[in-house]
């Protein structure tokens, strides 16, 4: 018996890395899966079948049951075509992992509008649009008088929460990503859908390029940045003893699980008036003192 056993679930971005460990432990913990993945390089170029059917092999091999996709995420009828899957294949859909993503790493004064476009489409859009089709289907389930009780997981990144230098068009979708969220857990409750996020470290294609020491493996003792570290925290946030744990963001890096505290009303002065400009300086400082610091942006 798993904690996901008859639980249907979509893990997007699955053909390595964050993505394939959470559909192996999905699997192992009873799940069917759809393993998506349109099988671009790092950079988001070409495209092969050939990562997620091989998740998918791996799946079958171990007693599981996966089936792959390999629509684009961030395409609106490629996104309807994913969820569509999981209801051909599998009869239901109960999880919805969005974690698909590439870089374009520059910094901001040399950063190509298309670089940007690139990063915010597939991180962003390719989470709203997976997560608008599986909502459609939940509310059609919730109006029609069933029990629903789903899971929607997104993929922030601590450059998200706090900034990340040389990645600002990432930062600011993984930022938007966290936004999202908690916009989806408060409108999707009525429905029986949890929303989270995670903001992760681990050894990816992505970090390996962007921290290679950093993500170094251990040559012997625990491997921090390991991948399947992460999952665990997904799998039990797509499980049904999860129901009560909703527009939350949780920071998981090998076996440290915390739970990101964003922002917040800070210190205010309230004049009762209008604030001439020359007066304001001095009040603006008065609050920053009273407030606690920002966290330094990653690689400043």
């Amino acid at each position: 018996m798993g904690i996901c056993d008859d639980r249907v679930v979509i893990v997007t971005g699955a053909g390595g890395g964050l993505g394939r460990a959470h559909a192996l432990a999905f699997a192992a913990e009873g799940a069917r899966v759809v393993v998506n993945d349109i099988g671009t390089s790092r950079e988001g170029e070409g495209a092969s079948t050939a990562p997620a059917q091989a998740v998918v092999d791996e799946i079958a091999a171990a007693g599981g049951e996966a089936v792959a996709n390999t629509s684009d995420i961030a395409d609106w009828d490629g996104a309807a075509s994913l969820i569509q899957t999981a209801l051909e294949e599998f009869g239901q859909l109960d999880v919805l992992v969005n974690n698909a993503g590439f870089l374009r790493d520059r910094m901001l004064a040399n950063m190509s509008v298309e670089e940007f476009d690139a990063v915010i489409r597939v991180h962003l859009r390719g989470h709203f649009c997976p997560l608008r089709h599986a909502a459609a289907y939940w509310k059609e389930q919730s109006k029609a008088g069933a029990t629903v009780d789903a899971r929607i997981i997104n993929t922030s990144s601590g450059a998200g929460l706090m900034g990340s230098v040389g990645q600002g068009n990432y930062a600011a979708a993984k930022a938007g990503i966290v936004g999202l969220t908690l916009n989806a857990a408060a409108e999707f409750a009525r429905y029986g859908v949890t929303a989270n996020a995670i903001a992760p470290a681990a050894r990816t294609r992505m970090t390996e390029v962007a921290m290679p020491e950093m993500m170094k493996k251990p040559e012997v003792g625990f491997d921090a940045m390991a991948p399947e570290n992460v999952s665990p925290l997904v799998v039990w946030l797509g499980s049904a003893d999860s129901k009560d744990v909703t527009g939350r963001v949780f920071e998981v890096e090998g076996g440290m699980i915390g739970v990101a505290d964003g922002w917040q009303h800070g210190p205010k002065v309230d004049k009762g008036s209008r604030w001439e400009p020359a007066e304001v300086g001095g009040v603006v400082r008065e609050l920053i003192v009273k407030a606690p610091p920002p966290t330094p942006v990653y690689g400043s």
